[in-house]
């Protein structure tokens, strides 16, 4: 018997692509995720540090690499901040010379960098870029590094400073209620005091008073 006509020749084959292909969309890719801070606020003439961690399908090799990147504001050419192959390669010339030092720990999935004695030439996007063989394609970190004059109170800063500022008050109510009450508990023991001395006073006054008085009526 012979099959129906949509069952011969290329129409069978492209029906077995077409599933071969949703099977290998459906499989698992090898990747490295890398995570980093999206936006980082820094001091002028301090140092800082640009976190940057991954995740692989692969277990960690030595053969893991880490390209730091630094794009500045309003130009498209990057630069090279700093280049790890089993020891970190810092650059030997331009405007992170002998300011970057690796920060990270490769083992515990760490590409960190730290970048020292910013300035405002330092402001642009930083990329983190993570790859472990056999896992060499994935996401990029970026950072956007923004060198301020002055650190701005952030919200996060601002219900800190409130919470905190309660707390100092609350304590600072305890201790007045607690030196109030020791004070006049001291009045009350005092009052007390000078009451029982009196009425001693007073009972020993009277004793001589009386013991005066009986020679007289003898």
């Amino acid at each position: 018997m012979d099959l129906p006509p949509h069952v011969h020749g290329p129409s069978w084959m492209g029906a077995v692509l077409f599933l071969a292909g949703q099977l290998l969309a459906l499989w698992p890719v090898a990747a490295v995720e890398v995570h980093t801070s999206r936006e980082v606020e820094a001091l002028n003439g301090t140092n800082v540090r640009l976190k940057c961690t991954f995740s692989s399908s692969s277990p960690v090799s030595q053969r893991v690499t880490v390209t730091w990147n630094f794009q500045p504001q309003g130009m498209n050419s990057p630069e090279s901040v700093l280049y790890y192959y089993e020891e970190p390669y810092p650059p030997t010339s331009g405007r992170f010379k002998e300011r970057v030092t690796w920060d990270g720990n490769i083992n515990r999935n760490d590409a960190s960098i730290v970048v020292w004695n910013l300035n405002p030439t330092d402001n642009g996007t930083f990329t983190c870029q993570v790859k472990n063989p056999p896992d060499v394609d994935g996401t990029i970190g970026e950072i956007q590094l923004r060198v301020v004059q002055q650190v701005r109170f952030s919200e996060i800063h601002i219900l800190a400073l409130v919470i905190g500022s309660a707390c100092a008050l609350m304590i600072i109510v305890v201790i007045m209620v607690v030196v109030w009450r020791h004070y006049r508990n001291r009045r009350q023991e005092k009052s007390t005091e000078m009451v029982e001395t009196e009425l001693t006073e007073k009972e020993k006054l009277k004793s001589t008073e009386e013991k005066v008085a009986v020679p007289l009526e003898d």
